[in-house]
């Protein structure tokens, strides 16, 4: 099987690289960027296409040498792409996380008869197939609240940030509202709202706040309380705030000494040399994810706890794992034939099949991604 992944990043050649270990599989990776590619160049058994995946004509002429498909453009182009690629009748494991509804393109997908895994990462992705497998053991589920973050283990002022996946899904993030789940109703606060100090296992205490990271879990589950929150270092939330609050994130374009520039590009320019995650530099992830409901007339609590380092040894980031990893042995799920729904399916849904989940935890532990459950009864 032929699989061409979109993005040589700092997911997107991980993916490549694990999927390299398979004999079954041929692996190319696409991207304009030749630094980027050349990275891959040691890797003999991976092929390269330096090209302009944001072109519908290149994407017809790689879909007619691949069979399947891993997307991991940037959030602001996933949505036209991974539509080009419905339209030509591919199947995908999608981790561009893009803001648009993936649904709208749910009738496409089924048109063309392909399934199409939406939202395959850590969180979404991961925090979504645990919170379906352990609600669907209920007799009734209660609530759902997931704590997330990815963070550098060496704290550097300012910022005290890096980020692993491109820097402007990161600022959406904190322009996004965040839609949760209260008392069985959609409801949105601002994104970096009610703000809470937690201690997970294995961590200091870190700083949660509102993000739109529950994403299609707020409309798919019925569940009266779900929410989701990200995790960073005490006193990022204020930073934050201070930036968009006075305008630094807005895309209205302004005049300065005869130039015209949006306050957002200044912005990019200035952050992202700073939050770039180099080569060599460790991190964490760090992840709960906890469902109550009731089983049998009594009370039941399923907790997932995930604790995620740097490979010093592949020399891997712990988000590229935790992300990469779980698309890449999404895909060969689909691959063995385990999941054919056809359509778009966000993980909830493969959440649903014991089978598929069993298969996935332990093809991530197998890669040193391991998810810790527990559960209370009574």
């Amino acid at each position: 099987m032929k699989i061409m992944i979109l993005g040589a990043g700092l997911v997107g050649a991980p993916m490549a690289m694990d999927l390299a270990e398979d004999s079954g599989l041929s692996v190319s990776v696409a991207d304009i960027s030749e630094t980027a590619l050349k990275k891959l160049d040691k890797f003999g058994q991976i092929s390269t296409v330096q090209c302009d995946v944001s072109s519908p004509e290149v994407l017809q002429k790689l879909a007619a040498e691949y069979d399947i498909f891993i997307s991991a453009v940037p959030g602001f182009m996933g949505f036209k792409t991974l539509k080009s690629l419905i339209e030509l009748e591919k199947n995908v494991v999608d981790i561009a996380f893009f803001p648009e509804d993936p649904f709208l393109l749910d009738d496409l997908a089924k048109e063309n008869d392909v399934t199409v895994i939406v939202d395959c990462g850590v969180a979404p992705g991961m925090s979504n197939i645990l919170t379906a497998h352990a609600s669907s053991q209920m007799d009734s589920c209660e609530s759902v609240l997931i704590y997330v973050g990815g963070l550098p283990v060496k704290r550097e002022w300012p910022w005290e940030y890096k980020a692993v996946f491109s820097p402007a899904d990161v600022i959406e993030e904190y322009i996004r509202p965040a839609y949760f789940v209260e008392n069985g109703k959609r409801v949105s606060r601002p994104a970096l709202s009610d703000p809470e100090y937690i201690t997970l296992p294995g961590t200091d205490t870190l700083e949660a706040f509102n993000t739109d990271g529950l994403r299609t879990l707020a409309t798919t589950l019925n569940i009266p309380y779900m929410k989701e929150k990200t995790l960073r270092y005490p006193g990022h939330i204020e930073k934050i705030n201070v930036l968009r609050e006075t305008g630094f994130f807005s895309e209205d374009v302004i005049e300065m000494n005869g130039t015209k520039i949006s306050p957002l590009e200044f912005t990019s320019k200035m952050l992202f040399p700073k939050w770039k995650l180099e080569r060599g530099e460790a991190d964490i992830t760090v992840m709960q994810v906890t469902v109550q409901g009731m089983k049998n007339g009594k009370k039941i609590l399923f907790t997932y706890d995930l604790l995620d380092r740097y490979n010093e040894k592949t020399g891997v980031h712990s988000m590229a794992r935790t992300t990469g990893y779980t698309a890449t042995t999404v895909l060969r799920m689909l691959a063995k034939g385990m999941y054919k729904q056809k359509g778009i399916s966000p993980p909830e849904y493969i959440g649903k099949h014991p089978e598929c989940v069993k298969y996935i935890i332990k093809g991530l532990k197998k890669r040193g991604v391991e998810y810790i459950e527990t559960i209370q009864e009574g």
